[in-house]
């Protein structure tokens, strides 16, 4: 018994130093945590759970068999976020390069099944250098069956990837496939296929950091969520979004107790949008002083800055937050923008959150590069999301509202449930001076006429009025009073339900 108590000790040991000292120290110079160490900060103090600590792998081709480590290269387990369960892997760069070995992949793959029994979010924490290319085919069927596992799990518990260093190859899809992906800004990178090959193939000279930095995929690609100054920055906002989402599919939107609990009007907002209908205003001040403690959790800030996504708390309860941006582009969708909004909208609707849409839309970008790149069927990602989101929706329209982005923008016709209008809202099919330009074509003589028509025009259609009269608005509305009428509104429909046709599965155009 006190033999096999000092080998499990042993083992232990063994496993808890990773690939040594050395490589420890390393990973240190480089200003990076190691596995272990990003899990002690991701989660509560104590409450972490390790599975298959002694798991080891199973080649010997090219003298592996003489190379085994404890636990191999990737550290699994349950543990706690502020009380809550959550199931987490961080890839070890310190056992081989935190290389995917079989063996890794199984042990991914069995806290993705245990995550999936009792209904639990999934946390990633990646820091490889790829497939194991000593183990071969073998390697690669490990992702594969990481891939299956992300694709069932999807839409199920919540999956997040956490960029800590290189993933590049075939390892960049399963994150891809991840509800959110965060990375480190100068220490992780993602790209499928490296410098060097690039260079070969097309003979262009680019970095690590231009091809696949956090400044490149938080910008330019979208493929990440965030970029954080450290390993540390970018746990603790990992943690701060746990906190605001569900733990599964079943679970309704959270309501925790929060310090900013006032409903009194906000006469700050009554004079918010300008009097000049061409005259920007910041849509983020909205929403921050709709929702509690002013603590509003942006998603992809830095891409398609024109539209505005992220999670805030109404009374306590997690709200998603979509909003057209006035300063950037007047607002007007774009594909960028269009992507990015949709997949945040769907989302919500896997988890039951309530969706709030600010609306500020002049309409869709026009010009031969968006048509040519597909706007079309960007365009309709964003319109398919809203009409097919089952979850609460609460619709304010801020100043304009034209065109086909009216209706895309969770209008009454897309089942939007309450939808609002400032006094300063137009909702109509284009802006005034557009529309006198077709409907007087043959009328106007010259500039006095044009600009009478434009006057006669927006007195008569740039309201809210003839909308609210077709019953497409519910009811215009005080700007001072939005954080209240959105919290009666999120109360009235807590027990929503809607059910739509039987399907496998729908084809959102993609």
């Amino acid at each position: 018994m006190s033999n096999i108590i000092e080998q499990l000790e042993k083992k232990r040991k063994e496993a808890r130093e990773g690939g040594g000292k050395k490589r420890v120290d390393a990973q240190h110079a480089r200003g990076k945590l190691t596995a272990r160490e990003r899990i002690d900060t991701l989660l509560d103090e104590n409450s972490f759970e390790e599975y298959d600590m002694y798991v080891e792998h199973r080649t010997n081709d090219f003298g592996m068999g003489k190379k085994k480590y404890a636990g191999d290269s990737v550290v699994t387990g349950s543990g706690k976020i502020n009380g809550k369960l959550v199931y987490v892997f961080s890839q070890d760069f310190t056992v081989f390069g935190g290389s995917l070995s079989e063996a890794h992949a199984e042990k991914i793959c069995k806290i993705m099944d245990m995550a999936l029994k009792v209904g639990a979010p999934v946390i990633g924490i990646n820091d490889s250098g790829g497939a194991r290319i000593q183990e071969g085919v073998a390697s690669l069927a490990g992702y594969g069956d990481v891939f299956q596992k992300n694709v069932l799990a999807s839409g199920v518990i919540p999956q997040i990837s956490v960029i800590m260093g290189p993933c590049a190859g075939g390892a960049v899809y399963s994150p891809a496939m991840t509800d959110f992906i965060f990375m480190v800004k100068d220490t992780s990178f993602m790209f499928v296929t490296g410098p060097d090959v690039v260079k070969t193939v097309t003979q262009e000279n680019v970095t690590q950091e231009e091809l696949g930095g956090a400044k490149t995929h938080t910008s330019k690609s979208s493929v990440a969520d965030g970029a954080f100054a450290n390993d540390i920055e970018t746990l603790f906002e990992v943690k701060k979004l746990i906190d605001l989402l569900p733990s599964n599919n079943r679970e309704k939107s959270l309501k925790k107790k929060t310090e900013y609990q006032n409903l009194s009007p906000d006469y700050s907002l009554d004079t918010l949008v300008p009097d000049n209908p061409n005259k920007p205003y910041d849509m983020l001040e909205l929403i921050t002083k709709v929702i509690d403690n002013r603590d509003f959790f942006q998603v992809q800030e830095n891409f398609a800055k024109n539209m505005i996504v992220g999670f805030g708390r109404v009374e306590g309860r997690t709200v998603g937050f979509v909003a057209n941006q006035p300063l950037v582009l007047a607002g007007c969708l774009d594909i960028d923008a269009s992507k990015k909004a949709a997949r945040f909208v769907r989302f919500c609707d896997c988890f039951n959150i309530p969706l709030v849409t600010f609306v500020d839309v002049p309409g869709f970008l026009p010009g031969v590069s968006q048509e040519h790149n597909g706007i079309i069927k960007n365009g309709a990602k964003l319109l398919y999301a809203y009409a097919e989101a089952t979850v609460p929706k609460i619709t304010i329209i801020t100043r304009k509202a034209y065109g086909g982005a009216y209706v895309v923008m969770a209008s009454k016709h897309l089942r939007g449930d309450i939808n609002y209008a400032w006094p300063t809202a137009e909702i109509a099919v284009m802006g005034a001076k557009g529309a006198v330009e077709i409907l007087y074509r043959n009328q106007i003589k010259n500039e006095k006429d044009a600009e009478t028509k434009t006057d006669e025009y927006t007195k008569q259609f740039a309201n809210p009025f003839i909308a609210s009269s077709r019953g497409f608005i519910d009811d215009v509305i005080k700007p001072q009073n939005t954080r209240r009428r959105i919290a009666t509104a999120l109360d009235n429909l807590e027990n929503k339900e809607l059910s739509s046709p039987y399907k496998k599965h729908d084809n959102i155009p993609l």
